[in-house]
């Protein structure tokens, strides 16, 4: 939790990315670099029937999903980059 609150706090590069994932969810990413990766800070799930859950270092996880430990990839995953406006109005809904 102390990584990923220093890195939120400590970075100037941001990188914003949506998914839509099988249950016709949408997923909206924050990540920021680190060692050559992209490390997940923020991510908000957008449900298919309108509820969003929010997950941060904050609140890692609750019984709906939690925050990625994994970091991405925009190359491998199927990422969408999405504006960091469009990422805070979802974030912030």
């Amino acid at each position: 939790m102390a990584y990923l609150r220093a890195l939120d706090e400590s970075a100037t590069l941001r990188h914003h990315f949506r998914h839509a994932d099988e249950e016709g969810g949408l997923w909206y990413i924050e990540a920021v670099p680190d060692r050559g990766e992209l490390i997940v800070i923020k991510q908000a799930e957008l449900t298919s029937a309108g509820q969003v859950h929010r997950y941060s270092c904050e609140h890692l996880e609750d019984e709906h999903g939690g925050l990625t430990d994994q970091a991405i990839d925009p190359e491998q995953d199927p990422l969408e980059a999405i504006s960091a406006e469009e990422f805070l109005r979802v974030w912030t809904r």
